[in-house]
């Protein structure tokens, strides 16, 4: 056997230079190897497999994830390939997002992603009853741009429908367009309109008098302007109309305010400060009235209250709302003035002024030791009075049990007549000349 390392070196001789581009065809190939001055030996023939091996390939999405095709611009490139590496982060960070359940204003994460639809309705409707009855829920899954119907919700888990929606064309091309790509899976229920009393294929309920003719019913209801529900009949003889009250087929509805889920009354300090306010304005500010501004802090949670700038006077207050609470996190909850010494009646500038959809209220009699209070709704410039207990926090102070057992009740007090029906009877016609004073006083007689 030969000594490897004493062989002699083998002249291979000079290989021409030139320009080595993997993907030049045949003809390029010729052209570069006729500018050399001596005809190079042609390569020895290779196997088409191993040709095929070291022919470099086109990158694709199936054999680099997320990377990008190549093109001869190098910036584009570089772009794409960026895009690429932003977009794959930013999946993998949503992917391990938990999803949101979004109910009647709450909101949480759903630890256990294996229940399906209808399991967590289950669950939930613990805390919203009107989530019992399976039949009249659907469910939306809102990701992204992307929202979908869930068809089977007793068969289909939360899970596989998230995983449905990521692996989808779709979802991920516009993840790629998003500018903000820090996305939430929303799962949310939705519960059907419910039929008040029985539906018969002859009766329905429409909004305007167009839609009871083109519907030819015998039997219609009609809301009107006028505030009323009328009742719409059709015989051969004509149409009969008819102003109805208690239809089945309405809801029950209560005029008044229900205050957000989470939203609190507000606290009785806050109302202890704006009275010791308006007292100041009232005793030393020359009997003038002021204005604060409540507002909802949606991120911190809680009440603030807002003096803004403002002029007034003893029967006037102009104001400007602080620039600091233009942001949507603040809700503008409620305006309260003052009508210092004066009743707290709701003026007819307060009408004018009152048309944002928001409470209001008005705290006069600021002399006196106990003031006055009255608080309203403002419906689009709709007003109703509510009790101000409804949004205000009051606070019990409690007494000794045993008074209660120094008070005896009976029908009337005995003075000049005998009678306790007497009694009563001119109690009550105090009474109603009261409510007679009262109604003028406010009505500015």
């Amino acid at each position: 056997m030969s000594d490897i390392n004493n062989a002699a070196p083998i002249d291979l001789g000079s290989a021409p230079t030139v320009d080595f581009y993997p993907w030049a065809d045949e003809d390029e190939l010729n052209v570069a190897s006729d500018t050399t001055d001596e005809e190079p030996a042609p390569p020895p023939a290779e196997p088409k497999a191993q040709t095929e091996a070291a022919t470099p390939q086109k990158p694709t999405a199936a054999d680099n994830s997320g990377s990008a095709a190549k093109s001869d611009n190098p910036l584009e490139d570089a772009l794409n390939a960026a895009e690429a590496k932003d977009t794959e982060k930013a999946t993998q960070n949503i992917y391990a997002k938990p999803p949101v359940f979004e109910f009647a204003g709450a909101k949480e994460d759903i630890a256990d992603t294996s229940q399906t639809f209808d399991e967590l309705r289950i669950a939930k409707a613990v805390d919203f009853p009107e989530l019992d009855d399976g039949k009249r829920v659907t469910w939306t899954v809102e990701y992204g741009k992307i929202n979908k119907e869930v068809s089977n919700a007793k068969g289909t888990s939360i899970a596989k429908m998230k995983s449905e929606i990521e692996a989808s064309k779709e979802f991920l091309d516009a993840l790629k367009k998003a500018k903000d790509k820090n996305l939430i899976c929303k799962v949310r229920p939705r519960v059907k309109a419910q039929n008040k009393g029985t539906a018969s294929g002859y009766k329905g309920v429409f909004t305007c008098m167009e839609d009871v003719d083109a519907a030819g019913k015998v039997i219609s209801f009609l809301p009107a302007r006028d505030g009323k529900v009328y009742e719409v009949r059709k015989n051969p003889l004509g149409k009969f109309i008819t102003p109805v009250v208690g239809c089945e087929l309405l809801s029950d509805v209560k005029a008044g305010f229900t205050p957000a889920v989470g939203i609190p009354r507000i606290p009785m300090d806050f109302v202890m400060k704006i009275i010791a306010f308006f007292r100041y304005f009232t005793k030393q500010g020359g009997n003038s009235e002021a204005l604060v501004n409540i507002y909802w802090d949606s991120h911190g949670k809680e009440f603030l209250i807002d003096a803004p700038s403002q002029f007034v006077s003893k029967i006037s207050v102009h104001s400007e709302e602080n620039p600091e609470y233009l942001d949507e996190r603040y809700i503008h909850y409620m305006d309260i003035h003052s009508h210092n010494s004066m009743r707290a009646v709701f003026s007819s500038t307060d009408n004018k002024d009152e048309k944002a959809t928001r409470l209001y209220t008005v705290i006069g009699r600021l002399d006196k030791y106990f003031p006055e209070i009255r608080t309203r709704i403002s419906n689009g410039g709709k007003f109703l009075e509510i009790d101000p207990s409804e949004v205000f926090e009051y606070v019990a102070q409690p007494f000794p049990p045993e008074w209660k057992d120094n008070v005896k009740h009976r029908a009337a007090h005995k003075d000049d007549d005998n009678s306790d029906a007497a009694c009563a009877k001119g109690a009550d016609k105090l009474a109603a000349l009261w409510d007679i004073s009262e109604k003028r006083e406010l009505q500015g007689w």
